[in-house]
């Protein structure tokens, strides 16, 4: 939901950025000096909470073994294990019979659950997704692969669901959707795949739509919440989505670690994801000289081999973090910055900021934009060599989004760090600001003032290709 001026204003009043690592490193100038780091690029990664980082040290001393062992840190760690396991359970809202399974990202979380997948499941997928969301179905040749369209507003997101859903309804006709394997056959299972909030531009999608959708058709639905959980509250039960799947790095809590919670079903009948010791229960050799093994049905049944203790707390810790902050507070504060950036760059002709459903869509702190007359590689190596800022340019992991975003708005490719497009392809990337709740006012407000004085004044160095990226050029130091 939309925030009002005045809301954002008084939030922003009353609500500080939150305390994160790396808030006072120095960052080097190319042009001399050196200044505070900006890192406005915390939708690839954001930096951790002080309280994660302090929660996880004093942890550190005790670590031991998870699982099965009898010594005091090995029980004591465990129980930090499990209790972590709970802490993500209350955070998600997870239903009564859901499970928990860590995993090492949103990606290792989607590729368990096409894993899992039943034979013959159709899975239905928006080609705005990001890769983690968009690929991992492709691996399973028994499985076939709907990609819808890219939807200009959130209803005819929903509107395009309930005409694919439609069309797997046994004797309907083909509504022309791109398929990946077989013909119109209602198969028995099907899952939704959609992100909660566009990673390219920010963008929120109708979650709780979409859901009745599927589920009004028979299918089940993920929610790939890697870019709404560290932003908004995210609620499965509220939601109405079977599961979700979110990543430690983005939530404040770097360390290697991701989540896959929801329904348990598909998790319990499947295969393991990863066979070994922890996912078994008993294993036994039989006469003819193999094995007999009995898997676990919890969500150690897919959590073979040694667990990432430090990585699940780190994410519980930041769980329980963002709550006691308080979200409304976080969204509030957010949605200042927001506007901030939104007003800035309006106030510059050559920007263009990508946008699926306009520019009154509600979104998270995150906006992608292209500079007329600037490639975006070398617009963002000047941000970061000449203001301190940190950026990210390309195609975000999200190419067919990007591509329908930038349309024929080509970059020529003899510019520095100017990608090299497919065969037939136009050379195309955009740059990308995002932030959240450890980002100060004067770190969005210096990236503003920057835009404007490269689009009016040009860069002040030099700068050449190297590997690939737009670099600046030592030589002319």
């Amino acid at each position: 939901m939309p925030v009002s001026a005045a809301a954002t204003d008084s939030a922003a009043a009353v609500c500080a950025p939150l305390p994160v690592l790396g808030r006072d490193v120095l960052v080097p100038l190319v042009t001399g000096g050196e200044v505070e780091y900006a890192a406005l690029d915390i939708a690839a990664s954001a930096p951790a909470l002080q309280r994660v980082w302090d929660d996880v040290a004093a942890y550190a001393p005790y670590y031991g073994s998870v699982h099965r062992g009898a010594g005091y840190l090995s029980q004591l760690s465990t129980d930090l294990f499990e209790n972590s396991r709970a802490e993500v359970a209350r955070f998600l809202g997870c239903r009564e019979g859901d499970q928990v399974v860590f995993t090492r990202s949103t990606t290792d979380s989607l590729n368990l659950l096409a894993a899992v997948l039943p034979a013959d499941t159709r899975v239905f997928v928006f080609e705005t997704e990001h890769h983690a969301s968009l690929l991992p179905w492709e691996q399973r040749a028994d499985i076939e692969v709907t990609y819808l369209d890219a939807p200009r507003t959130p209803g005819q997101a929903v509107d395009t669901l309930e005409r694919a859903l439609a069309e797997r309804e046994p004797g309907s006709a083909s509504a022309g959707f791109e398929k990946s394997g077989g013909g119109a056959q209602r198969s028995k299972n099907a899952l939704v795949c959609v992100t909660g909030a566009s990673n390219v531009t920010g963008e929120l999608w109708p979650v709780r739509e979409l859901a009745a959708a599927a589920h009004a058709h028979g299918a089940r639905i993920v929610l790939d919440a890697a870019q709404l959980a560290p932003h908004h509250p995210v609620d499965i039960a509220e939601l109405d989505v079977d599961w979700v799947a979110f990543s430690g790095h983005k939530l404040y809590a770097p360390f290697g670690a991701g989540v896959l919670a929801g329904r348990a079903d598909w998790l319990q009948e499947a295969e393991p994801y990863l066979a070994g010791g922890g996912a078994s229960r008993t294993v036994a050799r039989r006469a003819d000289g193999g094995v007999d093994v009995e898997w676990h049905t919890t969500a150690a049944r897919h959590e073979a081999g040694s667990p990432n203790v430090i990585g699940a707390y780190a994410i519980a810790a930041a769980c329980k973090a963002l709550t006691e902050a308080g979200f409304e507070n976080l969204v509030a504060r957010e949605q200042h910055l927001v506007e901030r950036v939104r007003a800035g760059l309006a106030e510059v002709p050559e920007v263009s900021v990508l946008s699926l459903f306009g520019d009154d869509a509600p979104r998270v702190g995150v906006l992608s934009f292209v500079v007329r007359g600037w490639n975006s590689s070398h617009f963002a190596a000047a941000l970061s060599a000449e203001y301190g800022i940190g950026v990210r340019d390309g195609l975000f992991c999200a190419h067919p989004l990007v591509r329908t975003l930038l349309g024929a708005q080509s970059q020529a490719p003899g510019e520095c760090g100017a990608p090299e497009g497919a065969p037939g392809e136009q050379s195309l990337n955009a740059i990308r600001v995002s932030f959240g709740a450890g980002t100060p006012d004067e770190h969005v407000d210096r990236f503003v003032r920057a835009v404007k004085e490269l689009v009016a004044d040009g860069a002040r160095w030099s700068y050449r290709t190297e590997d690939g990226r737009c670099v600046p050029d030592t030589a002319a130091a």
